[in-house]
């Protein structure tokens, strides 16, 4: 059969993009359909630009805290001009990921692309219609927003984490639903730059993927920074046709309300699989994600799906090595499928968050016999002298194999060495392995040797 191309990637996102440039080093001819701009959500919308606004409210918490350091500072903080920088840096990504496709003779076609058949679909670019034929197809279209139908994202008065990137003025007040990874980064800033913030969770703690104690320890610092946290609380309804928005919450002593200026919905995602045609060629959905097998192979051989259109974690990392994983297979190569149990998460609130592997409750509930070591940040010598002593490193082990089962880390700079930790998970290090492994003093890292050296009864420092 004559195609256009090897491969079509749909989406150019962490896991588009990355499918797209893997394929043609491996000698594909290859495209990729985008209907927005390079770099999806994640360059975007997301990882990106909610850096460069946390960068700026770090530097601002800086300026309000500089007489702790024998600094006199009378720090202006300009909304517009912090919106406009995380805008910029977000458009000089989205053109090196522009660049880099070009350098790779990757194609990339703009519009719309729906399923005519299983080795053909149609880009609507402006009403402007054209077919493209490939051997093989990657589904990599990410994920938006979800609207609570009691709280529905209208983009005015309640809006979703793409409107709280670009809004024209800061809110005086924002009520947040959901305390994940974006509502928690979200509370922050918001926070940090003057905004009155109430954080909503459902359930009973926040961050509530996280470990208890790393749990514990946000709530108290969000708490000390003047976040209201109302957790085991649900919105019921809100009612946007006055000047504000009135807010009834649920609670357990009863309804409380609330009102704030702007509501910020961060209650998870929703996959962009809709008018792609999937139907039509007859892929298999599952709860509205896209089913595969482990290699990213769909119930139609030759269609592929990756990211957060799948029942994966929704991470940027995680859509990557998926993509890199999916295209090698596909070139023949001998690969492992990707190991779920070893997928870091990191939250960049302040203190910033990075977890991988067990919690201490999910170990012991999958009946291992654990032994923990924790070394809070007020015993770090590094910690203290850079005025971040909210945090510490928690590791788990296995009591009977000495192996490291898990990490959680709360505090300045942790999202940097989480990578490290993920590499020992990955090559079954003991703790004493860590234990003996020399780290530099003084830094955050050495905390990770500290930690393993409490679990084993043998710490010095503490």
């Amino acid at each position: 059969m004559n195609t256009d191309y090897d491969l079509i990637v749909i989406g150019s996102g962490p896991g588009g993009y990355v499918a797209a440039l893997r394929a043609s080093k491996l000698g594909m001819k290859v495209a990729v359909v985008e209907k927005e701009l390079l770099g999806g959500i994640c360059l975007n919308w997301g990882c990106i630009p909610t850096k460069a606004l946390l960068k700026s409210a770090q530097v601002l918490n800086y300026t309000k805290h500089a007489a702790d350091y024998g600094i006199s500072c009378n720090a202006q903080m300009d909304f517009e001009k912090i919106i406009l920088r995380s805008r910029n840096i977000s458009s000089t990504m989205s053109k090196g990921i522009e660049f880099l496709l070009k350098k790779n003779n990757v194609d990339v076609i703009n519009g719309f692309a729906s399923f005519c058949t299983t080795n053909t679909i149609e880009v609507d670019n402006n009403n402007e219609k054209h077919k493209f034929s490939a051997k093989r197809i990657i589904i990599a279209t990410g994920a938006r927003s979800r609207s609570l139908a009691n709280a529905a994202i209208d983009g005015k008065k309640i809006i979703g984490y793409r409107q709280a990137l670009t809004l024209a003025k800061q809110p005086k007040s924002m009520l947040i639903i959901g305390s994940g990874a974006i509502g928690s980064e979200l509370a922050y800033f918001y926070n940090t730059i003057g905004t009155q913030v109430t954080l909503v969770e459902f359930l009973p703690a926040i961050v509530p993927n996280e470990d208890d104690d790393v749990s514990m320890q946000l709530n108290r610092s969000f708490r000390k920074n003047g976040i209201k946290i109302m957790t085991d609380s649900s919105v019921e309804n809100v009612d946007t046709s006055g000047d504000v928005c009135n807010v009834s919450i649920k609670t357990k002593k009863g309804i409380e309300n609330v009102e704030v200026e702007t509501v910020l919905s961060a209650v998870g995602i929703t996959p962009n699989i809709e008018d792609l045609n999937l139907e039509k060629i007859g892929i298999e959905i599952d709860r509205g994600k896209i089913k595969t097998d482990k290699y990213y192979q769909t119930n139609i051989k030759n269609i592929y799906a990756i990211g957060d259109v799948i029942a994966t974690p929704a991470l940027a990392h995680v859509a990557s090595a998926e993509a890199i994983t999916c295209v090698e297979k596909i070139a023949g190569k001998d690969v492992k499928p990707v190991n779920y149990n070893n997928i870091p998460a990191c939250i960049y609130t302040s203190p910033e968050i990075a977890s991988v592997g067990l919690t201490e409750k999910r170990a012991v509930a999958e009946g291992y016999k654990i032994k923990t070591g924790k070394f809070p940040f007020t015993a770090s010598g590094k910690a203290a002298a850079i005025g971040e002593r909210d945090g510490f490193i928690k590791l788990i082990f296995d009591n009977q194999t000495d192996k490291l089962l898990g990490a959680h880390c709360i505090g300045a700079n942790v999202t940097e060495i989480i990578a490290g930790i993920v590499t020992a998970i990955n090559i079954d290090v003991k703790a004493h392995d860590i234990i003996k492994s020399i780290h530099p003093h003084p830094t955050i890292s050495e905390a990770i040797m500290e930690a393993a050296a409490l679990a084993c009864d043998e710490a010095v420092n503490i």
